[in-house]
């Protein structure tokens, strides 16, 4: 796998670029959600992850779905496979990459534009908001504030604001840089005394945006900076995009001065994903994958992520990936089982807790038959196959033994159910409409 990167890296950077900068990571290992790489220099392993980390993730985990970090260390006793650059000698990456000259701190990353971003009704504002600033022209309004909980699309919508920018006008300069980032490279400006350059750097862009502004919260240095900073901007007509995960009146440790002057612009909220949003992302992503990989995803398997996965579309995004890809591995197709079996502890964690009471209620009124009817002891065909249905759904769906599935079917045996929930499989089988019929109630009890 990292040979195949390293070949993604070569060729979307040229080699120049590549046996610069790149050629001299080594793997060292995978360890749980995280790659372990080496560089024999810090000056390397800073310069690598401000410009090129996030692309190694993302290769990463395009490779190997369960990788979510990549972590840099440096081991001096490194052979330098080529000799070091100073960081304005590199050349500009390919369009995978933002070329460090045009944007400062962290790359952008072109698959995170307006186009791939799919809009709702929980994010309307926020998008509408995002691509007029980026079309450059007068605005009424500056900041723009989104706020947000995690994997819920602000980072996106930033990488797309950045973009268009830079795609409308080449000649424009953009900051990128996390909260974090901001306070780690002031407090080295700080230690360096050179914190002129490091003002004259920020403050000379034409757009500058600050994710996750509540990690400065506490830090009063910073945010003395970040406060002149943001003033700079807003006073030289700049453009400035800030997030968070709450909105400003709810940030706390954040000096007042610097929420009014972030509430002063527009305030844009995201909220969580809303059913039709989480359907129509899923199928924007399955349509992609077609083109790409020739994968498919039938109608009902996308249906019921939708409905399962609802805390966040990142967590929505890689379920998806997660069953793809592991279908891909195992040269199996994509199905609802198939499905329900790969994302079991995922599900468990979203699972909705269905009982054997609302079962036989859903059951009931489904067939149109008498609640008192399918826990009797009759055994006309009209009751006895949708209690047989019931039973097999308590079996799946609830985590009840055999005999206690019984005891609340009118005291019936184990073996009674265990003969119902075999006779159903293998009914689905061959019977198209009681599998519809099956696949109906899950839905209706998963909802």
């Amino acid at each position: 796998m990292w040979e195949a990167i390293r070949a993604t890296l070569r060729a979307e950077c040229g080699a120049r670029t590549f046996d610069n900068w790149l050629r001299p990571i080594e793997f060292i290992a995978v360890q749980g959600d995280t790659v372990r790489l080496a560089l024999p220099t810090h000056f390397l392993a800073d310069w690598i992850s401000s410009h090129y980390l996030e692309r190694l993730r993302v290769l990463w985990a395009t490779h190997c779905p369960q990788v979510g970090h990549v972590v840099l260390s440096v081991q001096p006793a490194m052979r330098m496979a080529a000799p070091q650059a100073a960081p304005a000698a590199a050349p500009a990456a390919a369009s995978a990459v933002t070329p460090p000259e045009s944007c400062i701190g962290l790359p952008l990353e072109p698959r995170y534009s307006f186009d791939s971003f799919v809009v709702g009704k929980s994010n309307e504002l926020a998008y509408n908001a995002a691509r007029t600033l980026a079309e450059g022209g007068p605005v009424s309004f500056n900041p723009l504030f989104l706020h947000g909980t995690t994997g819920l699309g602000k980072t996106h919508l930033m990488h797309a604001i950045g973009g268009e920018l830079r795609a409308r006008n080449p000649n424009a300069k953009v900051a990128y840089l996390s909260a974090e980032k901001f306070m780690v490279e002031f407090l080295a400006a700080l230690r360096a005394k050179d914190t002129i350059s490091f003002k004259q750097r920020l403050r000379s862009v034409d757009l500058l945006m600050i994710d996750d502004v509540q990690f400065i919260a506490g830090k009063e240095s910073t945010q003395e900076e970040f406060f002149h900073t943001m003033n700079e901007i807003i006073s030289a007509g700049k453009r400035l995009v800030i997030t968070a995960d709450r909105s400003p009146q709810n940030l706390e440790g954040i000096q007042d001065r610097i929420l009014s002057r972030m509430a002063w612009g527009l305030v844009a909220d995201i909220n969580a994903a809303d059913y039709e949003l989480r359907l129509n992302i899923l199928h924007t992503k399955v349509a992609a994958m077609a083109e790409s990989i020739g994968a498919t995803v039938p109608a009902d398997v996308i249906e019921f992520l939708a409905r399962k996965i609802t805390s966040n579309v990142r967590e929505l995004e890689g379920a998806l990936n997660r069953v793809v890809a592991y279908a891909r591995l195992v040269g199996k197709p994509v199905t609802l089982d198939f499905t329900r079996e790969t994302l079991a502890d995922l599900l468990r964690a979203h699972e909705k807790k269905v009982t054997i009471d609302e079962i036989q209620r859903k059951v009931a009124e489904y067939y149109a038959i008498k609640l008192s009817d399918l826990l009797s002891a009759r055994r006309a065909r009209e009751v006895a196959r949708p209690r047989q249905v019931a039973m097999y759904l308590a079996k799946k769906l609830t985590p009840r033994s055999l005999p206690e599935i019984g005891r609340r079917f009118g005291g019936r045996d184990h073996t009674t159910v265990m003969h119902a929930v075999k006779r159903i499989d293998e009914l689905r089988a061959g019977d198209r409409e009681l599998d519809g019929d099956v696949a109906a109630l899950t839905r209706l009890l998963d909802s």
